[in-house]
């Protein structure tokens, strides 16, 4: 497999990044039976705040403890977020039981809400797998007509088989789906890219935000995807690398708040105020 190289800017950032020290969740609560189905939350002071469930990154076979400080801070910013864990390659997941779990998340956790489902690289591809559930044949055991009110997806994986040649995250997509002739048979259930090459939508209100300095997903993965996507929007950040969209008070994770709250007004849900603003009515 291809070795991966990175500058020094990238490997700074991710150190950096992966190095914050986790952020206990005030509440926890479940989804399913096995030790995996647990969520974290994180309530916004705000009882009507918009609901934003953020799915975690790792290649799929990581936990979500690198996401808790940027679920935290989010929550700072006027979210009510949950974070949840789900069965991951590498132990009891993969598929089928990665694409059961978080099936069920969004399934179950909403509870009739209005929400953003948000996910981070390979939470990336898990939201907007979300968004094209309602393309895939009824037949299918993932097939649904309830949908995400909205997704935003930063800096996906959204080419599994992309993510196989390149051989990211040392044959992270193998893991997920098994190699051939499973990991072919696979991809027509699982990949966004290969759910959305004939059907154009998923017509659910979705974002793609990336870094152009992400070093750690190639950029084709988001201008392939883009290219069949028609009504996504994409927003593309200068100097911006793959893991300070996570990074609280960085201008990434400002951006990200700014394209949720932007998600969260167009289905009616209040906008948070402006950190600005909030400083300015504070007593």
């Amino acid at each position: 497999m291809p070795s991966r190289t990175i500058s020094a800017f990238a490997a700074e950032e991710e150190r950096r990044v992966l190095s914050l020290k986790p952020v206990l969740a005030p509440e926890r609560g479940r989804y399913g039976d096995h030790p995996q189905h647990s969520y974290d939350a994180w309530p916004a002071a705000d009882p009507d705040a918009p609901l934003v469930i953020l799915l975690h990154g790792g290649y799929w076979r990581y936990d979500r403890m690198h996401l808790t400080p940027f679920a935290a801070w989010l929550s700072r910013q006027g979210f009510h977020v949950l974070l949840p864990g789900f069965r991951r390659s590498g132990g009891a997941g993969g598929y089928p039981e990665t694409f059961d779990d978080v099936a069920r998340i969004v399934d179950t956790l909403p509870q009739g809400r209005p929400y953003v489902l948000a996910g981070h690289c390979s939470g990336g591809h898990l939201a907007l797998w979300c968004a094209a559930r309602g393309l895939l044949p009824a037949g299918s055991r993932w097939h649904t007509r309830t949908l995400p009110t909205a997704v935003l997806a930063l800096a996906p994986l959204t080419d599994l088989a992309a993510t196989r040649r390149d051989g990211l995250s040392e044959g992270a997509a193998l893991q997920l789906l098994g190699d051939d002739p499973e990991f072919t048979e696979r991809l027509s259930a699982t990949d966004p890219l290969t759910l959305l090459r004939d059907a154009g939508t998923t017509g659910v209100p979705t974002v793609l935000l990336h870094g152009a300095a992400d070093e750690e997903v190639p950029l084709t993965q988001f201008s392939d995807y883009a290219a069949v996507h028609h009504d996504l929007r994409t927003v593309v950040l200068p100097g911006t690398g793959h893991y300070t969209l996570i990074e609280p008070e960085a201008p990434g994770a400002r951006a990200v708040a700014g394209a949720l709250g932007d998600l969260a007004a167009g289905f009616g849900a209040r906008r948070p105020a402006d950190q600005d603003d909030r400083e300015a009515v504070r007593p």
